[in-house]
């Protein structure tokens, strides 16, 4: 039951900038207006966020650095295994521009 509580809490946590942060950017800070300008912009940042997740922290941070080793688990490597690094950058890939069409889209009802 803690873990389950833990990970709802993560996930809202790590999953809530997603939803506040680009539109505010994109409408606060950019002005945007209608669908297909907020739509590719909020698609650009979190596709930039994404992109620098999968190279720069999966890929380098925790598969190429010392800096994720614990002792006793190298049997475990890679800490990220292919399979979950394929799912990651489909959700990327196709995700990203869903959360941002379904923003936009809902920005554009509540406007």
């Amino acid at each position: 039951e803690k873990i389950r509580r833990n990970f709802i809490v993560c996930s809202i946590a790590l999953f809530l900038p997603l939803f506040v942060l680009p539109p505010l950017m994109v409408y606060g800070i950019n002005g945007a207006a209608g669908f297909w300008e907020p739509f590719w912009q909020m698609s650009v940042i979190l596709w930039i966020q994404g992109v620098f997740d999968r190279f720069f922290i999966d890929w380098y941070w925790v598969g190429k650095t010392k800096a994720w080793e614990i002792p006793g688990t190298e049997d475990l490597k890679p800490y990220i295994p292919v399979k979950v690094m394929v799912r990651k950058w489909i959700a990327t890939v196709l995700m990203n521009p869903l959360i941002a069409a379904l923003v936009a889209g809902a920005m554009l009802l509540i406007r």
